[in-house]
């Protein structure tokens, strides 16, 4: 009799695939482990999406986001040709691997850094090349990639999260700049994360012809559950993305939404202004208990807990009804990603703290 495992590719066998956080299936919990903005999308779109729900659904969305697009391109001031709208960022950074790297040779990123990565690597065939950050998680200098040796200046793909997840350390754009200049292959600045950073890099991907950057409106833009991303850069490479990429492949109410948000723009910076302070009021009281908490420029911290091990913090929180995330890597098994919430969520995750220290 046939193996069920033989009619499986040897590849997908072998594979281990991405491990998304929990979604929780009991009320009641106060969810940090995610990433998910905690405040609403605008009411603006919300009633663009509501006024959408009519007898278009019945119709194919535009393939290409033409609108959506056009509205990326006024808003970065450049031309809709730089742009490609997908399935989320995390459908876009498939694309690149696909589009840029051959099976054998090197998808090329930091680590720790999104655990996505080596999973598109592996789904390609392709050999990873992860570098291990410092323990502050600062972006090495091209000098002392050199003298590494690790680092391969050649590799077809760079993924480069900035900020970076999980840590939530903030680079600068010169320093990103140094290391664009130093690559021959394509970089794919992930900025997933950078409406709550200090800087971005979108000018790296209209400078250079080897360089992307990856956004999504999920974590900032409360669009998750539209799953809207897009990737800009030098037209050439976007087209080949374009070619590759599935027909159809952003919804029509995802393309609405996103191309709304870009209409209410003051709305969602007064919410990033609010969870900046509400982060760095979460830091400076987890310090006062004992945390170790390096600066963050995104909207959640890397804490490394006092008292016991990270991963038994994660099941007494869960007791407590706060949920956080713990990767279970040698790198980043000390420390807990929290997601920055409300001030409400931030005051029960405290309380919850003090009760575990206090027990």
């Amino acid at each position: 009799m046939l193996s069920r495992l033989s009619l499986i590719r040897p590849l997908v066998r072998r594979l281990h695939p991405y491990v998304p956080g929990e979604q929780p299936k009991i009320r009641g919990l106060v969810k940090l482990n995610t990433n998910e903005n905690p405040y609403p999308p605008s009411p603006k779109v919300l009633a663009a999406i509501q006024a959408a729900v009519d007898g278009r659904l019945r119709l194919y969305p535009n393939p290409t986001a033409e609108g959506l697009r056009a509205r990326l391109a006024k808003f970065h001031g450049c031309a809709p040709d730089h742009f490609i709208a997908g399935n989320g960022s995390d459908e876009l950074l498939a694309l690149a691997t696909r589009a840029f790297v051959e099976p054998g040779q090197a998808v090329q990123f930091f680590t720790p850094s999104y655990s996505l990565y080596p999973v598109l690597a592996d789904i390609q065939g392709a050999r990873r090349n992860a570098i291990p950050l410092p323990a502050d998680f600062a972006l090495p200098s091209v000098s002392e990639l050199r003298k590494n040796g690790a680092w391969d200046f050649q590799a077809p793909l760079t993924f480069i999260t900035t900020p970076n997840a999980p840590s939530g350390r903030g680079y600068g754009t010169k320093e990103l700049e140094a290391l664009c200049r130093a690559q021959k292959g394509v970089v794919v600045l992930d900025e997933a994360y950078v409406d709550f950073a200090r800087e971005n890099a979108f000018s790296l991907a209209l400078r250079f012809p080897h360089v992307l950057v990856a956004r999504t409106f999920s974590k900032a833009y409360s669009l998750c559950f539209l799953r809207v991303g897009y990737m800009a850069g030098p037209p050439a490479l976007i087209a080949a993305l374009q070619k590759i990429r599935d027909s159809y492949n952003v919804n029509g109410l995802g393309q609405i939404a996103a191309a709304a948000t870009l209409g209410d723009l003051p709305y969602y910076r007064r919410h990033f202004k609010r969870l900046i302070a509400t982060r760095e009021r979460l830091c400076a009281q987890l310090r006062a208990l004992g945390f170790a908490v390096p600066p963050s420029q995104s909207n959640f911290i890397f804490v490394r807990p006092p008292g016991f091990p990270a991963g038994e913090w994660l099941r007494q929180l869960r007791r407590q009804r706060v949920l956080v995330r713990w990767f279970n890597q040698p790198e980043t098994r000390n420390f807990l990603r929290v997601t920055i919430g409300t001030d409400g969520e931030a005051d029960a995750l405290l309380r919850a703290a003090r009760s575990i220290l206090a027990r």
